[in-house]
């Protein structure tokens, strides 16, 4: 059930022992992912070819309203959590609450950390940590025009399966 993916802080220690017991190469990425698109599961697909276990790292929804707005999230963090566990590429989700993730990732350790192409590797919240323990850190490349508020946009015009011209 995808639901068992979706972890507690608590939680995460067991099985972060578990899977390095296992040799296994831990990777970790965090963000809204509000409405989950094809650039999201691009992304994520890729994120995991970097290792054997993939970490989402999940914006509540009081983070994600503080970072883009009252008017966001649309989907609640239950429900993004749930759709993100029943990607085959993920390994687990786990939420938080912080503006960053910084808290999370050194919880989790990860053997790499990524993120989306808008982020240069040095600008990218955890990377320091993680480079200082001997980790890698990847910024992705960015799908062009895949993004949640690309789809908002097009909702809002009434074409919602046609492109927004910038």
């Amino acid at each position: 059930m995808s639901s068992a993916k979706i972890k507690t802080w608590q939680e995460l220690p067991s099985l972060l022992e578990s899977w390095r017991k296992q040799g296994r190469k831990i990777v970790f990425t965090n963000g809204c992912f509000d409405i989950l698109h094809a650039g999201h599961v691009c992304y994520l697909e890729e994120a995991r070819e970097l290792g054997d276990r993939l970490i989402v790292g999940l914006n509540s929804d009081s983070s994600v309203s503080r970072l883009k707005g009252s008017s966001r999230p649309v989907i609640p963090q239950q429900e993004r959590a749930l759709v993100l566990a029943a990607l085959e590429c993920v390994d687990c989700v786990v939420i938080f609450e912080q503006d960053t993730p910084s808290e999370l990732i050194e919880l989790i350790c990860p053997d790499v950390l990524v993120k989306g192409g808008d982020w240069a590797v040095k600008d990218i919240v955890g990377s320091d940590f993680v480079l200082s323990r001997g980790g890698e850190v990847h910024s992705l490349a960015f799908k062009e025009g895949l993004s949640s508020s690309a789809i908002l946009a097009r909702l809002a015009t009434g074409n919602p399966g046609k492109e927004v011209k910038k």
